[in-house]
């Protein structure tokens, strides 16, 4: 383990096993009810694979095509942060690992999930949110800040499979927030480049 991962077993413990014990409290009051409901969720962050479907639709249709190249772009950057750098660096081990802890416990009465890679941060809610900052920026913030909702039950479908820490998700909301951001500003001078160059051709033409 890095002295990084050591160090955040070590602040955020509290914190992690609050929300843990929280959220394997309502597993066990539901009798394990929510547990389908949990992996429905999880399973559309896995690979990021169903959240780049949704932004090739997006791009399909020309109202859209801003917000979906800017889901894709968030997507990107948000893999390149966390799956490329991050998880790599801190290489922080998943809560259900050390077999003498009550995470490892709560793991096993939600079906023991197995993941790769290392926890820090959630590759799930980054992708998750990275998606719905792109939405969010792209579209009338009136209903698109409903879009978060989705980022937040990711992050607790990871927490309560306990395959994360709270603080995995901290950090994935995080990346993912820098990512969708990032993606919004890249996109915007993009479509600046291209309608300047269409007028500019329109212009000599005429």
């Amino acid at each position: 383990m890095t002295k990084t991962a050591q160090w955040l077993n070590e602040t955020f413990f509290n914190l992690d096993y609050f929300f843990a014990e929280v959220l394997h409290k309502l597993a066990e009051r539901s009798n394990g009810a929510l547990t389908p409901f949990m992996n429905f969720i999880s399973f559309f962050g896995k690979g990021g694979i169903m959240l780049i479907i949704g932004g090739g639709i997006l791009i399909f249709f020309k109202k859209t095509r801003k917000a979906g190249i800017c889901v894709l772009l968030a997507l990107l950057i948000g893999s390149l942060i966390t799956n490329v750098c991050l998880k790599s660096l801190i290489a922080r081990p998943r809560p259900y690992t050390n077999s003498q802890s009550d995470f490892y416990i709560w793991w096993q009465y939600v079906g023991a999930v197995t993941e790769s890679e290392f926890s820090f941060p959630s590759g799930h809610t980054t992708a998750a949110t990275a998606a719905m900052t792109a939405l969010f920026f792209n579209f009338p913030k009136k209903y698109s800040w409903t879009a978060f909702l989705f980022a937040v039950l990711m992050g607790i479908s990871r927490i309560y499979l306990m395959v994360h820490y709270a603080s995995d998700v901290i950090g994935g909301f995080i990346a993912g927030f820098i990512a969708g951001v990032a993606s919004y500003i890249i996109a915007e001078k993009i479509f600046k480049i291209i309608t300047d160059s269409k007028r500019k051709t329109q212009s000599f033409e005429f």
